[in-house]
């Protein structure tokens, strides 16, 4: 399975081309639409959300709401390029026109100012229009149909946060994944513990008053994976390395871990790794999960779980200073929309990024042309290893 994503933020649409879905994966536009819904979701969130209602349309690759095993295409319309059609059109404008909006004043911690140096724009508008987060919504709609095959498997995925702008989130022990989803779908913060609820939209709203924004850290579990995802066998066979790429390249991420994570660097061996167990019910399995699901860079039959760190918003409505690309003179950046927080949104992505690298390991490891055989491959593979 593989995947290309197009479009701008202030564009007519954006849209995601997905090839080696197996044929007869059940799959309508709702399945995508309320994963979409969860992404504008969250309290924080801003004027841009108000505007966009998104809405997939599916243009290939599925007729009577099952797939084709042919490349599946979906669209999302920006509603707001109503008022930005000259602005963004593709096709030649008029001088006068060429100057509306334009990005001169690069903001600190956005792709503005390198992205202008490598394609030589002197409008760095050119820049913000791809670099923008808006381009997630269809990383979501892409790990919405992922997460569709990865259900009929009885593979399970859901994401919450653990840490916001500095406040750490008490997780209850022994949360099965299906309880993590059920508790941060009912939190407007997407937290599994109400009792941090009220302290935390304080902390947003005054956030927002001060002008600023804050980041935190996300968690996505998956659970009833099989063992033997990913190989040892080179560096780029191994699936936590994969899953970190994917997690880092969303935008605002700065850093990933799993299981321990960088606690491990706090503690001996022995309270560490994970022993192994055996019984006549379940086959292998471990003690504990501090490694977070992966050994050698292979699922271990444990839950996945892995974090990743979004850094604060980087457009403030209180702008940090920089230079005016035109003039070289010291001027406070520009300020575009923004929200001062969307850590909760941030989770939805990463979970979507997450069920879209499992998918397509999945697909590379049993490879199928039909959901019914992608079954059958993946339910002798599971007997043999309960046998080893």
């Amino acid at each position: 399975m593989r995947y290309f994503t197009a479009g701008e933020s202030h564009g007519p649409r954006l849209t995601a081309i997905i090839e080696g879905v197996p044929a007869g994966l059940p799959l309508t536009a709702e399945d995508i639409n309320s994963e979409l819904k969860r992404r504008q979701g969250g309290y924080g969130r801003g004027g841009r959300m108000l505007i966009e209602s998104d809405q997939v349309e599916i243009t290939s690759g599925v007729r009577h709401g099952l797939t084709l095993g042919s490349p599946i295409t979906l669209n999302v319309e920006n509603k707001d390029f109503k008022n930005w059609t000259t602005i963004m059109s593709a096709a030649e404008v008029d001088d006068k026109f060429k100057t509306q909006r334009q990005l001169t004043k690069p903001r600190p911690g956005h792709a503005d100012l390198v992205g202008g140096m490598k394609y030589r724009f002197s409008d760095l508008r050119n820049v913000l229009e791809r670099s923008s987060a808006r381009e997630t919504t269809m990383r979501v709609a892409i790990g919405a149909v992922a997460k569709r095959l990865l259900a009929e498997l009885e593979i399970d995925v859901a994401s919450h946060v653990t840490v916001f702008g500095g406040i750490e989130v008490a997780v209850p022990e022994n949360l099965t994944v299906s309880d993590i989803r059920q508790l941060a779908n009912q939190s407007e913060v997407s937290i599994v513990n109400p009792a941090h609820e009220q302290t935390i939209k304080e902390l947003i709203d005054q956030t927002k008053k001060a002008g600023d924004t804050i980041g935190g850290v996300v968690e996505v579990v998956a659970g009833g994976l099989p063992v033997g995802l990913g190989s040892y066998v080179q560096w780029d066979k191994k699936l936590d390395a994969k899953i970190a790429q994917a997690v880092v390249s969303i935008n605002a991420f700065k850093g990933v871990e799993f299981g321990l994570g960088f606690g491990a660097a706090y503690q001996p061996g022995s309270q560490i790794m994970d022993e192994i167990i055996w019984s006549e019910t379940d086959g292998y399995t471990r003690k504990s999960n501090n490694l977070g699901g992966f050994e050698g860079g292979m699922t271990n039959g444990e839950l996945v779980v892995v974090r990743g760190v979004m850094k604060p918003i980087p457009t403030l409505y209180q702008p940090l200073m920089s230079v005016d690309t035109a003039t070289h003179a010291p001027y406070k950046a520009q300020v575009e929309r923004s929200d001062p927080t969307a850590v909760p949104a941030a989770a939805v992505v990463a979970e979507h990024v997450v069920a879209t690298v499992l998918a397509t390991e999945i697909l590379e490891k049993f490879g199928s042309d039909t959901l019914a055989e992608l079954k059958e491959n993946l339910a002798r593979h599971n007997a043999y290893v309960k046998g080893f």
